[in-house]
């Protein structure tokens, strides 16, 4: 018997006409079947969607010209410091003699301290519990992060959502000390996470929950009153593990400079078993410091640092350094301001670039910058994710197709049956000219398939 008909992607069924017509979805589907050219490799856990796709993109001539494509793929905000009331990010470091050597692996004391000041004094004013350098660890990334996490997690039932961010799927799958349970959320709904929600998955047993929020790729955020509710209904029961990295980019209060934290309804910060992951990557703009941080309980925070030194050795102490004058509290308000402010008039523009060719957005992003786009209403043959983004590939353009935030760790949905498979994830966190560039070329998408195909009835 083949590897392949041992180890299906779907246990369900073979390829469908359409799927077998599509290079594409041949491609995807054969990236997770268990291929294994060499002894002891599995390729199918070398990568997350998002390095999947720019690995297609590189198939086309991506990684010769980058600046020729619109990336709209990448989930990573402008790094540049021409946004109006941002901060200079540096541009040389100096290396400390400390600096030379290793740091420890829950992170320097000076940058855990203001970590644990920027969360009292942005979220925790006025009450009697607060944050304290124990408090935290300093992570090399959010990946990195998480995958801490799941490594000090005892045997569990873990609930998780679809959609949800990519990476979770491996942070998932590489580890046998909890069992992941996914929850579908409703597209009529707005994939809202309700405090309902929360206690049905508790009441059948599951005792960690991880989500994004803001929710990556929806755009949508939990805010109080839900979010003190879903706390509240978690706490003394089940661990809370939420994935804030977009907290920054919050339209809701009129970009006035405010995040949305859960930092804001914990009781004592070390009795609630609620864990904040964040870090310099999104709402700081430096995705390639790979500077992040956990805010927990003492005893979490404890195993979370000492794990690093056999998962990732700790993060970069020079870099470590320079992040502590940047999370003065003030100095982080005026940031967010701009960058709200920024980042919404770029949502504005895509939304209704996207419009004008005809997408309903049923749900307007009110966080991140991503846009979860639907394409059922587009012609036959660009309608579903896998087939959109070949198309864009052909444009110079890179979305994520939808079907990989539909978080599969065990491999047992098919490609069809997917919540996801008709949407992709388009990021307007590039620069105005890089969104203006890949908008453009959609439109041709859509225009050629109008003439080209009549729509599914």
């Amino acid at each position: 018997m083949s590897s392949s008909a041992a180890r299906r992607f779907s246990t369900s069924k073979g390829p469908s006409a359409s799927e077998l017509g599509s290079k594409i979805h041949r491609q995807f589907r054969n990236a997770h079947e268990g291929h294994r050219p060499h002894a002891g490799l599995d390729p199918s856990r070398a990568s997350t969607g998002v390095v999947w796709c720019t690995e297609r993109a590189n198939e086309h001539g991506f990684a010769e010209d980058p600046h020729g494509w619109a990336n709209l793929g990448q989930g990573a905000p402008e790094v540049d410091d021409d946004i109006e009331g941002s901060f200079d990010r540096p541009k040389q470091i100096d290396v400390s003699m400390t600096g030379r050597e290793y740091g420890p692996t829950a992170g320097i004391k000076p940058l855990r301290v203001a970590i644990a000041n920027l969360y009292n004094a942005h979220h925790r004013q006025g009450k009697e519990s607060q944050y304290t350098w124990e408090n935290v660890a300093v992570v090399p990334g959010g990946r990195a992060g998480l995958i801490r996490i799941a490594a000090v997690l005892n045997n569990a039932y873990l609930g998780f959502f679809i959609p949800d961010y990519t990476a979770y799927n491996e942070m998932l799958s590489l580890f046998r000390n909890f069992s992941a349970i996914p929850s579908p959320l409703s597209e009529d709904d707005g994939y809202h996470i309700h405090p309902e929600k929360i206690e049905e998955e508790i009441a059948r047993g599951t005792s960690v929950i991880l989500t994004s929020n803001p929710r990556n790729p929806t755009g949508q955020v939990v805010k109080n009153p839900d979010l003190a509710r879903i706390q509240d209904i978690a706490r003394d029961r089940a661990t809370l593990i939420m994935d804030e990295f977009y907290g920054g980019y919050n339209y809701t209060s009129d970009c006035d400079g405010t995040t949305v934290s859960a930092a804001a309804n914990i009781v004592d910060v070390n009795e609630d078993d609620v864990l904040l992951v964040d870090g310099l990557t999104k709402r700081f703009r430096l995705p390639g410091w790979r500077v992040a941080w956990i805010v927990g309980p003492k005893e979490f925070i404890a195993a979370i640092g000492s794990c690093g030194s056999y998962l990732d050795g700790g993060t970069n102490v020079p870099f470590q350094e320079a992040a502590i004058p940047m999370l003065e509290p003030n100095r982080v308000l005026k940031e967010m301001q701009a960058l709200q402010t920024h980042f919404r008039t770029k949502r504005d523009y895509v939304i209704g670039r996207l419009g004008d060719m005809g997408f309903k957005i049923k749900n307007v992003p009110d966080s991140t910058f991503y846009i979860w786009l639907d394409l059922s209403d587009l012609p036959q043959g660009i309608n579903d994710g896998l087939n959109f983004f070949q198309k864009c590939l052909q444009e110079k353009v890179i979305v994520v197709p939808g079907i990989f935030f539909d978080l599969n760790p065990a491999k047992r949905r098919d490609l069809f049956d997917s919540p996801c498979h008709h949407f992709i994830r388009l990021s307007y966190g590039p620069r105005m000219e890089v969104l203006k560039k890949g908008l453009d070329g959609i439109e041709r998408i859509i225009k050629n398939a109008n003439a080209t195909y009549p729509k599914e009835s």
